[in-house]
């Protein structure tokens, strides 16, 4: 039998296999980014809100100063605006149904106590020097203590409509570059 040419045949097509990216590497990374990043955002989250909650939990069953710096809630709802830069922060809060009082205390410098009470809608003129506007009731909800007589207290009591809370604020001046303030704010219902 004769060879034939089947040159002139037309041959049959075949289906070609699916494209296959020639950067798998690139493409496996890209897909484990997409994973990866979210889920590590969601555990960050999770430990983040498990962390806050302790906080809040620790701080509710406190029975005395927490040295820490009060929640940025609580600073808005007792009108207490604490400076960033303050030390020695330490705040302990009650609430009951007539009444929720908040104390803070801290150091700070001249300036930012300035500050602090124009914040709070006073300012450093309204300090009377030689007072202790904070009861000894009070004090002693927390162990503060205002009658040592080498220190050197300014007081001042921000009264405000009921809906807000009355501010009452004494300032240990006996380091005037460090002024130790005290505050203790309650809301009425």
């Amino acid at each position: 039998m004769p060879h034939t040419d089947d040159s002139s045949r037309p041959r049959p097509q075949y289906d070609r296999p699916p494209h296959r990216p020639r950067h798998r590497l690139v493409v496996l990374l890209i897909v484990v980014l997409l994973i990866a990043l979210p889920a590590g955002y969601l555990v960050q989250s999770a430990f983040q809100s498990r962390a806050s909650g302790k906080d809040k939990e620790r701080a509710a069953a406190a029975t005395n100063l927490v040295y820490n710096h009060p929640p940025k809630v609580s600073q808005r709802i007792y009108d207490v605006p604490v400076p960033l830069t303050a030390t020695r922060v330490g705040f302990y809060e009650t609430n009951s149904w007539q009444k929720s009082t908040m104390w803070v205390q801290f150091r700070t410098s001249d300036q930012r106590l300035r500050e602090f009470l124009d914040d709070v809608g006073t300012d450093y003129t309204k300090l009377r020097p030689g007072h202790v506007a904070i009861s000894d009731r009070m004090a002693t909800e927390v162990g503060w203590r205002f009658e040592k007589p080498e220190s050197h207290y300014w007081s001042t009591v921000y009264k405000q409509p009921k809906s807000k809370p009355d501010v009452t604020i004494t300032v240990d001046m006996t380091y005037k570059k460090r002024p130790r303030v005290y505050v203790v704010s309650t809301t009425a219902f």
